[in-house]
């Protein structure tokens, strides 16, 4: 049996890569989004690999790296003018996840994301 790292979220894997994309554009845009907790711990992952590729060593090379993660231009100008230099000195453990309750249709436990002030 192969193993896999992550959750499958119910999806095939290109629409979950497809996801995770758009629910890390968002987190970097709006800096903190309500999600159900799997998804969130899943982007939680994610966006923590962005944030770590953007602050690489050759700036040419982490814009061409995140350019294919982050979907939207202005976050992505945003991702290197405003979030890289505010977590220069930190080595991870940029999002926070605050369980919120649960969701009202189907109980599905929901949780808060957000990005570490």
């Amino acid at each position: 049996m192969k193993t896999f790292a992550g959750r499958k979220l119910g999806r095939p894997t290109a629409s979950r890569m497809m996801m995770l994309r758009n629910l890390a554009t968002s987190l970097l845009q709006h800096e903190k989004i309500i999600t159900t907790l799997p998804r969130a711990k899943e982007l939680s992952r994610y966006a923590e690999k962005i944030i770590t590729a953007a602050k690489g060593e050759v700036p040419v090379t982490a814009r061409r790296e995140v350019s294919g993660k982050v979907l939207n231009r202005d976050v992505q100008k945003k991702l290197f003018e405003v979030l890289v230099p505010r977590y220069s000195a930190r080595s991870g453990g940029y999002t926070q996840i605050v369980r919120t309750g649960f969701r009202t249709g189907d109980s599905a436990p929901m949780a808060l994301i957000r990005l570490i002030p």
